[in-house]
């Protein structure tokens, strides 16, 4: 990796393949599911290593719930397992955690455990890493609308003060950067109702690499895409 690489400050990702790669291996989906969680531990990492701060991954939308019930409850488990993981990856790394998606359909326990997450690493130096869970684009902006509509009903916010910076405040990555770069695995091209407000100037990146076969070597390339970009804003280039 030369020295002259320019790293994009947040980098997105939408997880794709895990299901695809444990079938061509003849297994089941879930075992694609739970080598795709040690995946992410791994490149979390390295995104930190090369110089990325922020690091935004699509684990589970609205439209999951969908699945197979085996399927699902398999991944709520790997979920439960993840989260305790990710506080000892986050204490040893200084990592930040911030769950996206609306939480209430989660049980309990798995809730729980997202806010001592949360709570725990709230003032770590490191990543800022951002795990997408049961969140879909349109339902984050209608949470933000219904919140803009409370404040207007109850008289707090009249309507022709609302600006982009008022909807950008109530979204779930208030505070968090716009993504410089959006990662695809798998070779889909769509944005599959992630982040759909967030992404309207990142630069788009899709590989055939499932995610679980996902490695440094395969960010360096992505980075290395973003680096041949020209980054422009109404027809204007950035820096």
């Amino acid at each position: 990796m030369g020295e002259e690489l320019k790293m994009p400050r947040h980098v997105a990702i939408i997880l794709d393949g895990n299901g695809r790669w444990a079938k061509a291996k003849g297994m089941p989906r879930n075992y694609g599911h739970a080598q795709g969680a040690k995946t992410v531990e791994v490149i979390c990492e390295e995104a930190y290593k090369m110089g990325i701060q922020y690091l935004t991954v699509y684990a589970f939308s609205t439209e999951n719930w969908n699945r197979p019930k085996d399927e699902v409850d398999a991944l709520m488990k790997l979920l439960r397992n993840y989260m305790k993981t990710c506080l000892k990856t986050a204490e040893k790394n200084r990592m930040c955690v911030k769950v996206l998606g609306e939480k209430s359909r989660l049980d309990e326990d798995i809730r729980t455990r997202i806010q001592e997450l949360e709570e725990a690493t709230k003032q770590n130096d490191g990543l800022h890493f951002q795990i997408a869970i049961n969140y879909g684009g349109r339902d984050e902006i209608v949470r933000a609308a219904r919140k803009i509509a409370g404040a207007a009903a109850q008289g707090r916010l009249s309507p022709e003060d609302i600006t982009e910076e008022t909807v950008s405040s109530l979204l779930d990555t208030a505070g968090v950067p716009e993504p410089d770069l959006l990662i695809r695995t798998c070779g889909e091209q769509r944005i599959s109702n992630f982040l759909l407000w967030q992404l309207a100037y990142t630069e788009f990146y899709v590989t055939d690499i499932a995610w679980p076969d996902f490695t440094k070597e395969e960010l360096i390339k992505a980075v290395e895409a973003y680096n041949h970009r020209n980054r422009r804003y109404g027809g204007l280039e950035n820096g």
